[in-house]
């Protein structure tokens, strides 16, 4: 194919970005190339959209076809309904795989031949290009997912694209920790040495399966598609139903790229699906699929990771996220940062606390005792006052995505005491979005029938303040919850150097990311690309972190050629 741009424009134009993101991966500083606030977007001669013009962008793709060009295209397809209410009425072309699969793998060729470096820039472009429409994407977001705009604009589009960017960086690392060629030769004493030239090649697996999830499309999408596309491999995107547009405007924007670039557009490819089809699992078993991200629930990734067993399966399923509150020197702080990080985006984050373990007899504080009694109050109080004013409550919880969270919501109530009643709000702008606030609701960490509750997950703004005997107990129960159910998150408050360390040595021991005393402006259910890692890998809620050389080494392998040097 003839380029538009050069492999070299592109090293040009990226290469000192990717530098910057190796050495943010090296150091864990604080770095990112994309804004997150929404007006660095749209200055004259930026390249990139206004918040006016991503919304008209967004608007004038309603009711439209988005035709991407793609081969064995059979149908159109769609039928999202946003959270906040209006129907979409985009359509998305349908494959037939037996058409569109070996037309991915036609391209592969020449990618591999491109390089580390070359696909590198490349994927760094496609991300650049999508950073110009994060406006558009913003909005993409907020009515597939229901997050509020501003999470919407953050997480579905800086912070996504700092993941992939991240992908993309330890994808390289791990492609030219081997050199491309070497020299060999081995002494044989009186007789002539023994000479080789060796190349070595990083080849792809395979085609990736993307299937995509409802909540965070972009953020949890990113990374696989990037890792994959990054280290050889075609990926065809199968997005969840209900969010399929941001996966697709993605799509599209690689395919344009990939073009302008040379290599075959193919490369990237969307699999969408008519309703109740469930193509991801005749997809996971097709043979010409050699690597798998998912996102989404337990069950479903436990059957990939059981069924798919010709690909490399990357899976983050369901976990139960814990809390131990022990003691504290910053009362009215802890109160604070727990009530953000139940509140944010309706809870429906896999990072969000679930379990907050408190011992029955209460804590120390810096303003003196607090029962555990009164610390699920005065949580109850923090959670009520921050989400007391419609106007802020709708910025931060967004609509809640689907009825199965309604559902578990109102299910919540009939588990225990209920401390904090979940109340209705409105959305003057959207009458029809479904908001309500967290639910907290009380247990007896001793009695069997509540720990059928907190130990298992649920899922949306459902928290369970769990009355423990000890801090000991408190420690000894999430370590049976994290090596039970699995953690993506862990956090703490303690001001005894014991208790901190015995929490440390429970999730170094389980494999669990923890988050000690954070009363500030940083949230145990938020991660910053380059520097934390989301989950670990090493426990049931997830098989793999985001990102570490894990995530991007089996997705390809080195192949050698060996010749005799004459």
């Amino acid at each position: 194919m003839a380029a538009d741009i050069t492999a070299h424009d592109l090293i040009a134009k990226h290469r000192p970005t990717l530098d910057q993101a190796l050495e943010a991966i090296r150091t864990r500083a604080y770095w990112s190339p994309h804004p997150e606030h929404p007006k660095a977007y749209g200055a004259e001669g930026s390249g990139s959209l206004s918040m006016a013009e991503g919304k008209a962008a967004f608007d004038a793709l309603l009711g439209t076809r988005l035709d991407l060009g793609q081969p064995g295209t059979d149908d159109f397809v769609g039928g999202e309904v946003s959270p906040y209410g209006p129907e979409l009425g985009v359509t998305y072309p349908h494959a037939d795989v037996d058409v569109l699969l070996p037309a991915m793998r036609a391209g592969m060729r020449a990618w591999r031949e491109a390089g580390a470096e070359v696909r590198a820039v490349t994927c760094l472009e496609i991300l650049a290009r999508i950073s110009a429409r994060t406006h558009e994407f913003a909005h993409a977001v907020m009515h597939t997912s229901g997050q509020a705009f501003m999470m919407a604009f953050q997480a579905g589009g800086p912070h996504a694209q700092d993941r992939g960017m991240e992908a993309v960086a330890y994808a390289y690392v791990e492609q030219v920790r081997t050199p491309d060629a070497a020299e060999w030769s081995k002494p044989q004493g009186k007789r002539d040495p023994l000479n080789l030239t060796k190349q070595f090649t990083p080849v792809g697996r395979g085609i990736a399966l993307l299937i995509g999830c409802n909540t965070f499309p972009t953020w949890n999408g990113y990374p696989g598609l990037f890792a994959s596309l990054a280290t050889g491999n075609p990926v065809l995107v199968k997005p969840h139903p209900r969010a399929v547009l941001p996966l697709a405007l993605t799509v599209q924007v690689a395919r344009e790229v990939l073009a302008e670039a040379g290599f075959d557009p193919n490369l990237v490819a969307l699999a969408a699906e008519r309703p109740g089809e469930g193509i991801a699992k005749t997809l996971a078993v097709r043979p010409e699929i050699k690597i798998i991200d998912y996102t989404g629930s337990t069950a479903f990734g436990d059957w990939l990771e059981a069924n798919a067993r010709q690909a490399q399966v990357y899976t983050e399923k369901a976990g139960v996220n814990t809390v131990v509150v022990d003691s504290t020197d910053d009362y009215k702080g802890m109160l604070a940062n727990l009530a953000f990080s139940l509140s944010l985006y309706s809870g429906q984050m896999c990072t969000t606390p679930q379990n907050l373990l408190v011992p029955r007899e209460g804590i120390t504080t810096d303003e003196g005792p607090k029962s555990y009694d009164e610390v699920v109050a005065d949580l109850a109080k923090s959670v009520g006052g921050l989400l007391g004013d419609d106007a802020r409550a709708n910025g931060l919880l967004g609509a809640l995505v689907n009825p199965d969270v309604k559902a578990r919501l109102e299910a919540a109530a009939s588990l225990g005491e209920v401390a904090l009643p979940s109340r209705k709000i409105a959305n003057p702008e959207f009458p029809d979005a479904v908001v309500r606030t967290p639910v907290i609701v009380k247990l007896d960490g001793t009695k069997p029938d509540a720990e059928a509750a907190y130990m298992s997950e649920c899922f949306g703004p459902v928290s369970f303040a769990v009355a423990v005997d000890s801090a000991q107990d408190a420690v000894e129960l999430l370590r049976r919850t994290v090596r039970d159910k699995g953690a993506m998150t862990v956090g703490a408050y303690t001001t005894s150097d014991e208790v901190a360390r015995s929490v440390e040595d429970v999730c170094l021991e389980e494999c669990a990311q923890l988050s000690l005393n954070l009363t500030g402006g940083v949230y145990v259910n938020q991660t910053a690309a380059f520097s934390d890692f989301h989950g670990s890998g090493g426990n049931p809620a997830a098989n793999a972190a985001l990102c570490d050389g894990a995530f991007v080494a089996n997705r390809f392998r080195v192949v050698e050629v060996r010749r005799e040097t004459v």
